[in-house]
Protein backbone atom coordinates (compact mmCIF):
# COMPACT_ATOMS: atom_id res chain seq x y z
CA UNK A 1 0.00 0.00 0.00
CA UNK A 2 0.94 3.57 -0.70
CA UNK A 3 2.12 5.90 2.57
CA UNK A 4 0.81 8.40 1.34
CA UNK A 5 -2.54 7.53 0.33
CA UNK A 6 -5.53 8.62 2.60
CA UNK A 7 -8.65 6.77 0.64
CA UNK A 8 -7.92 3.01 -0.02
CA UNK A 9 -10.27 1.18 -1.87
CA UNK A 10 -10.32 -2.88 -1.69
CA UNK A 11 -12.14 -5.01 -4.20
CA UNK A 12 -14.92 -2.83 -2.90
CA UNK A 13 -18.39 -4.65 -4.69
CA UNK A 14 -21.91 -3.14 -4.52
CA UNK A 15 -24.73 -5.62 -5.36
CA UNK A 16 -28.44 -4.33 -6.34
CA UNK A 17 -30.53 -7.19 -5.71
CA UNK A 18 -29.66 -8.81 -9.02
CA UNK A 19 -27.65 -6.06 -9.96
CA UNK A 20 -23.79 -5.69 -10.07
CA UNK A 21 -23.32 -1.80 -9.35
CA UNK A 22 -19.71 -2.06 -8.75
CA UNK A 23 -17.44 -5.03 -9.34
CA UNK A 24 -13.72 -5.97 -7.42
CA UNK A 25 -13.10 -1.81 -6.74
CA UNK A 26 -9.61 -1.76 -5.87
CA UNK A 27 -7.81 2.02 -5.76
CA UNK A 28 -5.45 4.44 -3.63
CA UNK A 29 -5.85 8.27 -3.17
CA UNK A 30 -3.10 10.10 -1.99
CA UNK A 31 -2.93 12.41 0.22
CA UNK A 32 -3.23 16.19 -1.05
CA UNK A 33 -4.09 14.92 -4.69
CA UNK A 34 -7.41 15.88 -7.00
CA UNK A 35 -8.44 12.74 -7.58
CA UNK A 36 -11.40 12.26 -10.22
CA UNK A 37 -14.06 9.21 -11.47
CA UNK A 38 -14.21 9.35 -14.58
CA UNK A 39 -17.52 7.62 -17.00
CA UNK A 40 -20.70 7.80 -17.50
CA UNK A 41 -23.64 7.70 -16.22
CA UNK A 42 -24.69 4.85 -14.72
CA UNK A 43 -20.51 3.28 -14.34
CA UNK A 44 -20.60 3.10 -10.66
CA UNK A 45 -19.30 6.21 -9.73
CA UNK A 46 -22.02 7.84 -7.49
CA UNK A 47 -22.26 4.34 -5.89
CA UNK A 48 -18.60 4.38 -4.64
CA UNK A 49 -19.16 8.11 -3.31
CA UNK A 50 -21.98 7.13 -1.58
CA UNK A 51 -20.23 4.01 0.01
CA UNK A 52 -16.89 5.91 0.98
CA UNK A 53 -19.21 8.52 2.63
CA UNK A 54 -20.61 5.86 4.59
CA UNK A 55 -24.44 6.12 2.74
CA UNK A 56 -24.19 2.86 1.15
CA UNK A 57 -22.52 -0.26 2.45
CA UNK A 58 -20.45 -2.35 0.34
CA UNK A 59 -21.62 -5.69 -0.30
CA UNK A 60 -17.87 -6.82 -0.50
CA UNK A 61 -14.26 -5.52 0.30
CA UNK A 62 -13.19 -2.64 2.62
CA UNK A 63 -12.60 1.42 2.79
CA UNK A 64 -10.25 2.99 4.49
CA UNK A 65 -10.68 6.96 4.66
CA UNK A 66 -7.25 8.13 6.88
CA UNK A 67 -6.28 4.48 8.19
CA UNK A 68 -10.36 4.24 9.36
CA UNK A 69 -12.69 1.97 7.93
CA UNK A 70 -16.09 3.23 7.14
CA UNK A 71 -17.95 0.21 8.47
CA UNK A 72 -16.55 -0.71 11.17
CA UNK A 73 -15.32 2.82 12.62
CA UNK A 74 -17.98 4.86 10.44
CA UNK A 75 -18.29 8.05 12.43
CA UNK A 76 -13.99 8.39 12.53
CA UNK A 77 -14.01 8.01 9.02
CA UNK A 78 -17.27 10.54 8.50
CA UNK A 79 -15.21 13.02 11.08
CA UNK A 80 -12.63 13.34 8.21
CA UNK A 81 -14.67 13.63 5.09
CA UNK A 82 -16.60 16.61 3.42
CA UNK A 83 -19.29 15.78 1.14
CA UNK A 84 -21.42 17.43 -1.40
CA UNK A 85 -23.76 15.62 -3.51
CA UNK A 86 -24.50 16.06 -6.94
CA UNK A 87 -28.25 17.69 -5.83
CA UNK A 88 -27.38 18.51 -1.82
CA UNK A 89 -30.30 18.53 0.37
CA UNK A 90 -31.20 22.05 1.92
CA UNK A 91 -33.54 23.53 4.49
CA UNK A 92 -35.21 25.98 2.37
CA UNK A 93 -36.81 27.50 5.82
CA UNK A 94 -33.05 28.72 6.51
CA UNK A 95 -30.95 31.06 5.93
CA UNK A 96 -27.70 30.86 4.19
CA UNK A 97 -25.58 31.73 7.29
CA UNK A 98 -28.10 29.77 9.68
CA UNK A 99 -27.59 26.56 7.75
CA UNK A 100 -24.17 26.89 7.65
CA UNK A 101 -23.89 26.94 11.58
CA UNK A 102 -26.30 24.12 11.83
CA UNK A 103 -23.77 21.79 9.34
CA UNK A 104 -20.83 23.04 11.33
CA UNK A 105 -22.33 21.85 14.83
CA UNK A 106 -23.24 18.78 13.01
CA UNK A 107 -19.76 18.11 11.89
CA UNK A 108 -18.29 18.73 15.15
CA UNK A 109 -17.65 22.27 15.52
CA UNK A 110 -16.88 23.33 18.94
CA UNK A 111 -19.71 26.12 19.87
CA UNK A 112 -16.78 28.64 20.39
CA UNK A 113 -15.23 28.06 16.91
CA UNK A 114 -18.78 27.97 14.81
CA UNK A 115 -19.01 31.82 13.95
CA UNK A 116 -15.29 31.55 12.45
CA UNK A 117 -15.56 28.13 10.84
CA UNK A 118 -18.75 29.34 8.88
CA UNK A 119 -16.85 32.66 8.08
CA UNK A 120 -13.79 30.93 7.12
CA UNK A 121 -15.89 28.42 4.83
CA UNK A 122 -17.95 31.47 3.14
CA UNK A 123 -14.76 33.62 2.74
CA UNK A 124 -13.42 30.54 0.43
CA UNK A 125 -16.92 30.77 -1.50
CA UNK A 126 -17.16 34.25 -1.62
CA UNK A 127 -20.30 33.85 0.10
CA UNK A 128 -20.10 36.77 2.57
CA UNK A 129 -22.66 38.81 1.01
CA UNK A 130 -25.13 35.69 0.89
CA UNK A 131 -24.97 34.61 4.60
CA UNK A 132 -28.66 36.52 5.49
CA UNK A 133 -30.10 35.72 2.60
CA UNK A 134 -32.83 33.14 2.44
CA UNK A 135 -31.83 29.38 1.04
CA UNK A 136 -35.23 29.53 -1.35
CA UNK A 137 -33.65 33.12 -3.03
CA UNK A 138 -30.35 31.77 -4.54
CA UNK A 139 -29.61 31.06 -8.14
CA UNK A 140 -28.35 27.27 -9.17
CA UNK A 141 -24.51 28.42 -9.19
CA UNK A 142 -25.14 30.08 -5.42
CA UNK A 143 -26.89 27.08 -3.79
CA UNK A 144 -23.83 25.20 -5.14
CA UNK A 145 -21.46 27.05 -3.33
CA UNK A 146 -23.54 26.76 -0.47
CA UNK A 147 -22.82 23.32 -1.36
CA UNK A 148 -19.59 22.94 -1.31
CA UNK A 149 -19.73 25.28 1.93
CA UNK A 150 -21.33 22.80 4.10
CA UNK A 151 -18.89 20.41 3.24
CA UNK A 152 -15.72 22.46 4.33
CA UNK A 153 -17.02 24.11 6.92
CA UNK A 154 -15.36 21.48 9.60
CA UNK A 155 -12.11 21.63 7.22
CA UNK A 156 -12.35 18.08 6.31
CA UNK A 157 -9.45 15.63 5.21
CA UNK A 158 -11.36 14.29 2.57
CA UNK A 159 -13.87 16.64 0.30
CA UNK A 160 -15.87 14.56 -2.23
CA UNK A 161 -17.44 15.83 -4.89
CA UNK A 162 -20.26 14.37 -7.14
CA UNK A 163 -20.73 16.00 -10.61
CA UNK A 164 -19.36 19.66 -8.90
CA UNK A 165 -20.17 21.58 -12.21
CA UNK A 166 -23.05 19.94 -13.23
CA UNK A 167 -25.91 22.29 -14.62
CA UNK A 168 -23.27 25.81 -14.02
CA UNK A 169 -23.04 28.10 -16.21
CA UNK A 170 -19.87 28.47 -18.04
CA UNK A 171 -18.27 31.24 -15.35
CA UNK A 172 -19.77 29.28 -12.35
CA UNK A 173 -17.66 26.09 -13.84
CA UNK A 174 -14.10 28.22 -13.78
CA UNK A 175 -15.14 29.20 -10.32
CA UNK A 176 -15.38 25.64 -9.02
CA UNK A 177 -12.77 24.80 -10.96
CA UNK A 178 -10.94 27.51 -9.63
CA UNK A 179 -11.73 26.53 -5.82
CA UNK A 180 -11.07 22.86 -6.23
CA UNK A 181 -6.96 23.39 -7.66
CA UNK A 182 -6.82 26.15 -4.50
CA UNK A 183 -7.63 23.47 -1.95
CA UNK A 184 -5.00 20.75 -3.60
CA UNK A 185 -2.10 19.79 -1.16
CA UNK A 186 -3.90 20.55 1.63
CA UNK A 187 -7.06 18.92 1.04
CA UNK A 188 -7.77 15.65 -0.81
CA UNK A 189 -10.07 16.47 -3.23
CA UNK A 190 -12.16 13.34 -4.51
CA UNK A 191 -14.70 13.89 -7.20
CA UNK A 192 -16.83 12.15 -9.97
CA UNK A 193 -17.55 13.55 -13.13
CA UNK A 194 -18.64 12.63 -17.05
CA UNK A 195 -16.92 16.03 -18.61
CA UNK A 196 -13.76 15.22 -20.26
CA UNK A 197 -12.31 18.89 -20.47
CA UNK A 198 -13.31 19.43 -16.87
CA UNK A 199 -11.37 16.60 -15.59
CA UNK A 200 -8.18 17.42 -17.88
CA UNK A 201 -8.16 21.30 -16.08
CA UNK A 202 -9.18 19.76 -13.09
CA UNK A 203 -7.67 16.43 -11.57
CA UNK A 204 -4.16 15.48 -11.13
CA UNK A 205 -5.23 11.78 -11.42
CA UNK A 206 -8.29 10.25 -13.55
CA UNK A 207 -9.91 6.76 -12.96
CA UNK A 208 -11.80 5.32 -15.68
CA UNK A 209 -15.21 3.25 -13.99
CA UNK A 210 -17.22 1.57 -17.09
CA UNK A 211 -20.12 -0.70 -16.09
CA UNK A 212 -19.25 -0.94 -12.44
CA UNK A 213 -15.32 -1.73 -13.59
CA UNK A 214 -12.64 0.24 -12.99
CA UNK A 215 -10.44 0.10 -16.52
CA UNK A 216 -7.60 2.53 -16.01
CA UNK A 217 -5.93 5.34 -14.10
CA UNK A 218 -3.97 7.74 -15.28
CA UNK A 219 -1.32 11.20 -14.20
CA UNK A 220 -3.26 13.76 -16.23
CA UNK A 221 -0.14 15.89 -16.86
CA UNK A 222 0.86 12.50 -19.02
CA UNK A 223 -1.38 13.76 -21.68
CA UNK A 224 -2.00 16.54 -23.72
CA UNK A 225 -5.79 14.84 -24.27
CA UNK A 226 -7.30 12.86 -22.50
CA UNK A 227 -9.71 11.98 -25.26
CA UNK A 228 -8.08 9.29 -27.43
CA UNK A 229 -6.89 6.95 -24.04
CA UNK A 230 -10.24 7.10 -22.82
CA UNK A 231 -11.76 5.90 -25.75
CA UNK A 232 -9.20 3.06 -26.12
CA UNK A 233 -11.14 1.44 -23.10
CA UNK A 234 -14.31 2.17 -23.98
Amino acid sequence: MDEQAIIVASDVSKRFGRTLALERFTLEIRRGEVFCLLGPNGSGKTTFLRMLTGFLLPSAGSLRVSGHDVVRDPNAAKRRIGYAPESAPMYRHMRVGEFLRFMARLRGVAPADVDSAVACAAGKLALEDKLLAPIPTLSRGYRQRVALAQALVHDPEVLVLDEPTNGLDPRQIIETRNLIRSLAGATTVLMSSHILAEVQKTADRVAVLLGGRLVGIREVAAAEDLEPWFLSLA
